[in-house]
């Protein structure tokens, strides 16, 4: 197995603060957070590999190697421990993190994604998806059946242009990185196990309109965590960073004041 070089976007300085991004979007999607945050901490927001700035690689779809790809990005700045969030698939990727260097993680943020692994449907799912990404070599699958979920009712009436915004991400996704970021995911083990494991300052937070992770399964998390704590933003659906990102970053705040 080898390691991708991430491209990576920082902003401030201090505690250093790691957050990994949702599929199918890239680093972009932090762009209010590392403005709202630079004041108070270290913002890093690396492009999983095959996404934003970051090369593919040639190994089989796995977390476990996007994890490490984020372990050898923080030798390389120099960092030992951070502050660590993930949304959606960034906390598939957080998780998987804690499993292969939990000595790493001062304090931990789960944004809208659950730690249980994929039901047997949403498996089928995750692979008809990957065959017609490299079939096509276009996003359009993730256009038609991805981006109509990623964003809340309340957004989608009132907030068009953060509706465009998402939907150009979407676009800009690599056919090639989502099929094996689709895989990948669809391979993930359960982990509740390792966060009973992760007696760090938590906090889940989940958008009251998500589509994708329940209130259920954000509870089984919050339950699992030592010091786990839930936080529900209103009128926001899966991508709570961009829908609502000054809510957001008031709960990393909130974190990194515990």
């Amino acid at each position: 197995m080898t390691t991708v070089d991430l491209h990576v976007r920082e902003a401030g300085g201090g505690l250093p603060v790691l957050l990994l991004h949702a599929f199918p979007l890239s680093s972009a999607m932090w762009l209010e957070q590392r403005n709202n945050l630079a004041d108070s901490c270290r913002v890093i927001t690396p492009d999983l590999r095959g996404f934003g700035g970051s090369k593919l690689g040639r190994d089989e779809p796995s977390l476990d190697h996007m994890a490490d790809d984020v372990a050898a990005l923080l030798d390389g700045l120099s960092v030992d421990t951070v502050v660590l969030g993930g949304l959606s698939m960034g906390g598939y990727v957080a998780m998987a993190f804690l499993r292969r260097h939990p000595g790493r993680v001062r304090a931990l943020l789960l944004a809208d994604t659950k730690a249980g692994a994929d039901p047997e449907p949403a498996r089928e799912k995750r692979e008809r998806i990957a065959a017609t990404l490299l079939e096509e070599e276009s996003p359009r699958v993730l256009v038609d059946e991805v981006l109509p979920t990623l964003v809340g009712e309340t957004t989608r009436r009132e907030q068009p242009l953060v509706q465009g915004r998402v939907r150009a991400l979407v676009e800009a996704a690599p056919p090639a990185a989502a099929a094996w970021a689709q895989r990948a995911m669809a391979a993930r083990p359960e982990s509740l196990g390792t966060l009973a494991d992760a007696d760090v300052p938590a906090l889940v937070v989940l958008g009251e309109e998500d589509e994708i992770s329940s209130r259920a399964e954000a509870d089984a998390m919050v339950e699992a965590l030592p010091q786990g704590r839930l936080a529900v933003v209103p009128r926001a659906g899966h991508l709570t960073a961009v829908e609502a990102p000054d809510e957001f970053s008031s709960a990393v705040r909130s974190l990194l004041a515990g």
